[in-house]
């Protein structure tokens, strides 16, 4: 940790009783965490991980709440441990901050990161950003299964990535969905990517111009989707889908892409203005949905802005505090 952070232990292990629970707060003051402090965050959260499995204990997947990072260890399925991590902000909290669709700090920016599977540094780059962000994972590529693990271990939240045809000359998946296909074909698909991508509370479509605008396979998919209790976001890469609203005809929790995707031009300069309107749309709209890839310029991009997200009145979150 960054020197001169202040440590308080709340309680002490050899004071506990049963039924009570020790608590550490780590405390960051920053006007902007620095990319070696977001480093020493996740080290120390790996830190904390193996020492809770040489002590036989199990971890909560980590809880983000605006700035405090929440780790709770558990004995026997009771809570023994809980550490709080907080990035406070010196500077004033309302600078930047404009909210027209609402009071100001309500705002609140999903952010997906797709296409993850290939590359495990890069998943490891999004990894150590240190904010909660969406994963979405391709499945079976290289590394879909370990990166889908190791995204949940540390309290991401996982989608699948859920190929689907394109009318485009993008290249395409192995294994997508396609207009025609029945529901059984869809829920016998649908099963076995799940299990190259464990974990997975929802899906977003990879690619899909051609198949999220065929509504009779919409109609076969969202069903599916609802039986498995997973939750549909549509990345809206054609103007004529009609994903979103067969999922909330279907009753499937579901949101959509609501702002430009962040890296069509994989450029640093590009990618800042394109996440500078994400967070334009989120305080004009009160809620924003995003896309991005694992590109080298976006995470850098990602690395230097998402610190003053806050100071301009935005909250980032999971992708699934926006499905309705």
């Amino acid at each position: 940790m960054p020197a001169g952070t202040p440590i308080k232990l709340r309680q002490s292990a050899s004071s506990r009783q049963p039924g009570e629970t020790d608590y550490l707060r780590i405390l960051l003051k920053n006007d902007s965490p620095t990319d070696a402090d977001r480093t020493a965050v996740a080290k120390l959260i790996q830190s904390l991980d193996a020492a809770a499995t040489r002590n036989h204990l199990t971890q909560d997947p980590p809880v983000q709440s605006g700035e405090m990072l929440q780790i709770k260890f558990r004995h026997t399925g009771e809570p023994v441990v809980e550490i709080e991590i907080v990035t406070r902000a010196t500077a004033a909290p309302n600078a930047g901050a404009k909210d027209s669709g609402g009071k100001a700090g309500n705002a609140r920016l999903a952010i997906i990161i797709d296409d993850l599977g290939s590359d495990r540094a890069a998943a490891e780059a999004v990894f150590a950003l240190g904010y909660p962000l969406t994963i979405s994972v391709l499945p079976n590529h290289d590394h879909s299964l370990e990166i889908a693990e190791e995204a949940y271990r540390r309290g991401f939240k996982v989608m699948l990535h859920l190929p689907m045809q394109s009318l485009a000359n993008e290249t395409p998946e192995p294994q997508e969905l396609h207009p025609g296909m029945s529901a059984r074909e869809i829920a016998t698909l649908l099963d076995q990517f799940l299990q190259n991508v464990p974990d997975a509370a929802g899906v977003n479509n990879h690619q899909g111009s051609q198949a999220t605008a065929d509504g009779a396979l919409m109609d076969e998919l969202m069903p599916v989707l609802r039986d498995r209790h997973l939750f549909y976001v549509d990345s809206r890469t054609t103007a004529a889908t009609v994903a979103y609203d067969t999922a909330q005809d279907f009753g499937v929790p579901s949101a959509f892409r609501n702002v430009p995707f962040l890296d069509d031009v994989a450029e640093a300069a590009a990618v800042r203005k394109q996440l500078e309107l994400a967070l334009r749309g989120a305080r004009e709209k009160g809620e924003a949905v995003a896309i991005g890839h694992p590109h080298a310029a976006t995470i850098q991009t990602l690395r230097e802005v998402l610190p003053q997200a806050q100071g301009q009145g935005v909250r980032l979150v999971p992708v699934s505090e926006l499905v309705h």
